[in-house]
């Protein structure tokens, strides 16, 4: 099978179930932006180089690719079986959160980014989940979206936020609160 295929030289790509629409409609735009958020969290598990971050993020990958085809799916046309996405996803994501806050300092302030590459690129990754949920969420006021989507994309930005916060402390960064002018 070959990579490209030249039906998309014309500026349209077809959804799972073979309607065609524009590359810049929001159902493509969701999936790329979830794309590129996988994409990004792969460079996360790679500065990271934590076994039990590594483990995590693998799963989230995995989950994004069901979150994605699940975008890339006519909701009116497709009628290919698809992984789900259940509510235990979104509970795993909880757990790891805790687990992590259990041990991290109380957060007494905003915190800026940085103090680490590895904490640099997980709060870049949040800020992509964010855009995701943004999208989708766009998407789902004028087509059907699993409702679970957006749950999950809303708890992965939060896991996130606590990642950079876990990493920082096992790397040995400082967190650099935001002072506001006064």
């Amino acid at each position: 099978m070959k990579i490209y295929t030249k039906k998309g030289d014309g500026g349209s790509t077809a959804l799972i179930g073979g309607t065609r629409v524009p590359k810049h409609s929001l159902r493509i735009e969701s999936y790329g932006t979830v794309d590129e958020l996988n994409s990004y969290l792969g460079l996360v598990r790679d500065v990271a180089a934590l076994d039990t971050v590594t483990e995590q993020v693998v799963q989230i990958q995995d989950r994004l690719f069901v979150i994605g085809s699940s975008l890339a799916a006519d909701p009116e046309e497709s009628k290919m079986v698809l992984p789900d996405l259940l509510d235990s996803d979104i509970e795993l994501l909880e757990s790891w959160m805790d687990a992590m806050d259990e041990i991290l300092p109380e957060l007494k302030a905003f915190i800026l980014p940085g103090g680490h590459p590895a904490v640099s690129h997980c709060h870049v990754a949040r800020t992509v989940c964010r855009r995701a949920e943004r999208i989708v969420s766009e998407l789902r006021s004028r087509s059907f979206v699993e409702p679970k989507v957006g749950t999950y994309l809303n708890r992965l930005s939060d896991y996130l936020f606590v990642l950079a916060r876990f990493l920082g402390q096992e790397l040995g960064a400082v967190e650099t609160p935001w002072t506001p002018r006064k």
